[in-house]
């Protein structure tokens, strides 16, 4: 059974809270309807203090960007035509095709005042031949033993400064301003070859004096130390447009045909197992100096009628250029390249030579 809860009387508040609580109203700011928000945070009353930093200044206008296309083409008064590559070309060559429209130089669009043919861009004019005797003023008294030792001394080294690579692309249109650039401050520069280009050293270097207008001083296996001339002014400098890309190789017509000259295709075919069962007569690593290879060539040929040179790593690329200067060196006839295996035949010409020179050499 539940029993009746018993309810508690109320007390009525004292004296004495009542004076405490008016108190704390009384002493407590008064909110106004407009200031006071309980949801949300109080507007402060006083602005905001001002960052004792200063702001960041207007970023500045963006430079204006260099036209493509200049109002005027350059123009250059260098007395030959502008390739890619002048020891690596010849203009004898005759191409049967393009691989991109010729109409896109790679000098740029509207940028020089000569036109692009696919493969060089013509002077226009003639030449006012003065350019061996101004050669000539630039390279001034002939250098002394002393000094030619004193710059070879100091350019000759590793770890010179003034050292530009020059690669399988050879002597380049490019390489001409990097040689004037190091002119301004040095009087001769280090070129330390490598690749293809190595084959014919002497190319190398009668394109660099004519190119440039220097003088080869100094030549050890791949290195060359070429010379500005006494009365070089580097503020009287040739204007060197520069090419903006490399432009695509032009299509020329077959390396090897499927028939040698002068042989049947019997004949052709057993000199190419001939030539690839024989032992390498050296092997080629990219990027290496070749400045040997031709002669070992003619050494072999006197005795041996096929050769193989092995060339693993070396790239397809660089094979066919190889055997395109061996061919004009030696000279020989390139029949196979496969597998990164070059396979040269003497041909019946250097025969025919050997024959008629020992039979000079016979006493009658």
């Amino acid at each position: 059974m539940l029993l009746p809860r018993k309810l508690l009387q109320w007390r009525r508040p004292t004296q004495t809270a009542q004076f405490l609580a008016g108190r704390f109203l009384r002493s407590s700011p008064s909110f106004s309807d407009s200031d006071d928000d309980p949801p949300f945070t109080r507007i402060p009353k006083r602005p905001p203090r001002a960052p004792s930093t200063p702001p960041p200044p207007p970023p500045k206008p963006k430079a204006s960007v260099g036209k493509i296309r200049p109002d005027e083409p350059a123009h250059s008064d260098l007395p030959f035509d502008f390739r890619y590559s002048y020891s690596e070309t010849d203009p004898a060559w005759r191409p049967i095709g393009f691989r991109e429209p010729i109409r896109f130089s790679p000098f740029g669009p509207g940028r020089l005042d000569r036109p692009w043919d696919g493969t060089a861009a013509a002077r226009v004019g003639e030449g006012d031949g003065g350019g061996e005797r101004s050669r000539e003023e630039v390279l001034g008294k002939p250098l002394s033993e002393e000094e030619v030792a004193a710059l070879v001394e100091k350019y000759r080294h590793s770890d010179c400064s003034r050292q530009i690579n020059l690669g399988k692309g050879g002597v380049t249109h490019n390489m001409l301003d990097d040689i004037h650039n190091h002119w301004k401050r040095a009087e001769a520069v280090r070129i330390k070859c490598l690749g293809v280009p190595t084959l014919d050293m002497d190319n190398i270097c009668f394109h660099l004096e004519d190119k440039t207008g220097g003088k080869v001083i100094y030549r050890n296996i791949n290195v060359i130390i070429l010379y500005r001339g006494r009365n070089y002014d580097p503020q009287r400098r040739p204007t060197i447009p520069l090419m903006l890309w490399k432009p695509l190789a032009p299509i020329y017509p077959r390396l090897v045909p499927n028939v040698a000259e002068g042989l049947t295709f019997e004949e052709t075919k057993e000199l190419r197992n001939r030539g690839l069962n024989s032992p390498p007569l050296t092997k080629l690593t990219r990027n290496g100096v070749y400045v040997n290879v031709v002669d070992k060539v003619r050494e072999a040929f006197k005795t041996v009628e096929v050769v193989r040179l092995d060339c693993s790593h070396v790239g397809t690329s660089d094979c066919k250029k190889i055997g395109v200067k061996l061919r004009d060196l030696v000279p020989c006839v390139p029949i196979l390249f496969k597998d990164e295996q070059i396979i040269l035949w003497r041909g019946k010409v250097h025969q025919e030579h050997s024959v008629s020179a020992q039979c000079s050499s016979t006493p009658q």
